[in-house]
């Protein structure tokens, strides 16, 4: 990360430095884990249900951290930066720390596939650029600073996936990342214990575009009724993208390999690419066709864009096929929930020979989940 002042962190965070006569010493690195602590670094100690990191300051005084922040008085001749709150601290210095850069930030939501689709970003946007992304699905209210304090000078475009389970919490999140470019992959059942129903989602999702730049774009889903309600926002016209003709980055199958991959066209605003995406799930043609419509925006060739869409690799338990002789498992583990059941088993029903689903526990669906589990069962029926 750039070197920070300790009096500019202090500063950020609304916090009091301990030993003003370090106010110029800088730290390049932030950790909340002490057994990462090191030399040049800033320990933010959290408090969590097992432990408190503040017992362990003393301990990354020794491992050679250059200041601690926390939110108890500490018998130590070392510098420390006083704050109320740390978990809301490590987020005020985020929200500077993205401040010094002047980079295209691209902020990646949505109830399903926001980690595939911010993968399929990456790769496309890095056979032109120097892109930096969120590690796995590093997108809460923790995952976000740490993955904001990880841009480097180099940076040239970073890729932000944002998570949320409730009202404001987008707010937060978007508070930090400003994004440039807003993508929503869809509006689906997730959360609804807070978020109540699909009208809640997509509020929820959409408080993002509340710190979209002046001169920002919005790339969302077409295909999603929601989502095509959000004709723009603030003078800022949405870009859809999909399947359906309305849209004006559409995509076509034209053939599904289970080997191979997905053979298909993009129609993009200035070229059509004829492009193999390397799984077997299409709503990855969708994601394809996102970030390729990201790509041309930011003047990449057709070339370019080819290239990385077929170089996409899946992350974690997200439509990994695995073979072992002559079964095929689709290891898709990550979280289930009505929308994703059904595009996994519409997936898994392309499929010849016997078939058979092993579904997770679909949580967190509100007073309708009786509702949504029948549905998606008797969808399951019909395929």
């Amino acid at each position: 990360m750039k070197s920070l002042k300790l009096s500019e962190i202090a500063k950020a965070c609304n916090g009091v430095l301990t030993k003003p006569e370090y106010a110029d010493i800088c730290i390049n690195s932030i950790t909340t884990d002490s057994r990462k602590a090191c030399k040049d670094c800033l320990f933010i100690p959290l408090k969590g249900e097992r432990a408190d990191g503040h017992d362990y300051i003393e301990q990354t005084f020794e491992a050679g951290v250059a200041c601690s922040l926390s939110e108890k008085e500490i018998a130590t001749d070392k510098p420390v930066i006083m704050v109320e709150s740390c978990y809301q601290a490590i987020k005020d210095i985020a929200e500077y720390y993205r401040s010094l850069f002047d980079i295209p930030v691209i902020g990646v939501s949505g109830s399903v596939g926001k980690t595939s689709t911010k993968e399929m970003i990456y790769a496309v946007l890095n056979q032109g650029f120097n892109v930096h992304k969120t590690q796995g699905n590093f997108n809460n209210e923790l995952g976000v600073p740490l993955t904001l304090f990880k841009l480097e000078e180099d940076h040239e475009i970073a890729v932000i996936e944002m998570g949320i389970s409730g009202f404001t919490e987008m707010t937060r999140l978007a508070t930090m990342v400003r994004p440039d470019i807003s993508v929503i992959t869809n509006i689906g059942y997730c959360h609804l214990e807070n978020l109540k129903d699909l009208d809640g989602v997509l509020k929820a999702k959409t408080e993002m575009l509340e710190f979209l730049s002046d001169d920002g774009k919005m790339f969302f889903c077409g295909d999603d009724e929601k989502l095509y309600t959000v004709k723009e926002h603030n003078g800022i016209k949405t870009t859809f993208y999909g399947f359906d003709q309305r849209n004006e980055y559409k995509a076509e199958i034209i053939e599904t390999d289970l080997l191979k991959g997905i053979h298909c066209k993009l129609y993009l605003k200035n070229a059509t690419i004829e492009c193999v995406v390397p799984s077997v799930e299409s709503h990855m043609v969708s994601n394809a066709l996102c970030a390729a419509a990201i790509g041309e925006s930011l003047l990449m060739t057709p070339e370019q864009i080819k290239a990385g869409v077929e170089s996409y690799k899946t992350v974690g338990s997200r439509s990994n096929v695995i073979r072992k002789a002559d079964i095929t498992i689709i290891d898709d583990c990550y979280n289930a929930n009505p929308t994703s059941v059904r595009a996994s088993v519409t997936s898994l029903s392309k499929f010849e020979g016997r078939k058979i689903a092993v579904i997770g526990d679909m949580k967190e669906l509100g007073e309708n989940e009786n509702q949504l589990h029948f549905d998606t069962g008797a969808f399951i029926n019909e395929k």
